[in-house]
């Protein structure tokens, strides 16, 4: 299988493991490469390998891998390898990562509990200073961790970006009974007590036909409320305004054209 045919997660584990093996066995992964190996989801599908040496050693890199000379940073092992600590690969990272891969990282990182509140202030504290920090406080107040995949993070920032960001994440939806019927992705209030749900399906989640048939099902049972306008999209729609942004902005357009006109 080429690089190219490997799923995105085997890429980035990759990358991980071939600065290891490159530089032996006193190579640490640190920034994304510790990330990918810790599991978060969210990073760029290619990643470069990255590694550090034990006392910030000076070795030259080479084969496109790059060598960093942190020299103070606390290690985990994984796998019987050290790797840099989750807090500490993220203080690394995220000053280069740009904007919406970031915020998807701490999305994911938070809604895992991989870290929490006070730990990410603790980050943002051992960011400041190092060059590409200023960029991350400028988006920092985007984190949330209620996003419960990269898409909706990367979903939800193209809303804010187009000026119709969501106003509530994870919209509960109940029955006439209370009885609870589903959650979705993204929600806007509209007039009357209704709301416009966004649904974003994820191929690897979506697909199969037992997930096609419940999505149908819960489909239905939202739409039954009587209070429940719903759009879906897909990955391959949020890189375009017309498939993505223009639907929604027309529905929120013709919601407050009508309220407009009971005026």
């Amino acid at each position: 299988m080429s690089d190219h045919d490997r799923p995105p997660d085997d890429r980035r584990r990759r990358a991980a493991w071939l600065g290891m093996l490159a530089y032996g066995p006193r190579a640490i992964p640190v920034g994304a490469c510790a990330l990918a190996l810790h599991g978060v989801a969210g990073l760029p599908a290619r990643i470069a390998p990255e590694i550090a040496l034990p006392g910030g050693s000076a070795v030259r890199p080479r084969d496109g891998i790059r060598v960093r000379h942190y020299d103070d940073f606390v290690t985990t092992r994984l796998g019987g390898r050290l790797v840099a600590a989750f807090d500490d690969a993220l203080v690394q990272a995220l000053p280069e990562l740009r904007r919406t891969p970031a915020v998807a990282v701490l999305d994911n990182a938070l809604n895992r509990g991989l870290v929490d509140d006070e730990r990410l202030a603790v980050v943002r504290a051992a960011m400041r200073g190092r060059r590409g920090a200023a960029g991350v406080d400028a988006w920092w107040h985007l984190v949330d961790g209620r996003a419960e995949s990269p898409l909706e993070s990367d979903a939800r920032l193209r809303c804010i970006d187009a000026g119709i960001g969501p106003h509530e994440l994870q919209v509960e939806v109940s029955d006439g009974a209370g009885r609870f019927l589903a959650r979705g992705d993204m929600g806007w209030r509209l007039r009357g007590g209704r709301w416009l749900l966004v649904e974003i399906d994820g191929r690897e989640v979506h697909d199969a036909p037992s997930a096609l048939y419940a999505d149908r099902t819960r489909q239905n049972r939202l739409l039954a409320t009587g209070r429940i306008d719903l759009l879906r999209f897909t990955a391959r729609d949020l890189g375009s305004y017309a498939a993505f942004i223009a639907p929604i902005r027309a529905h929120l357009a013709a919601d407050a054209a009508a309220d407009r006109r009971r005026a």
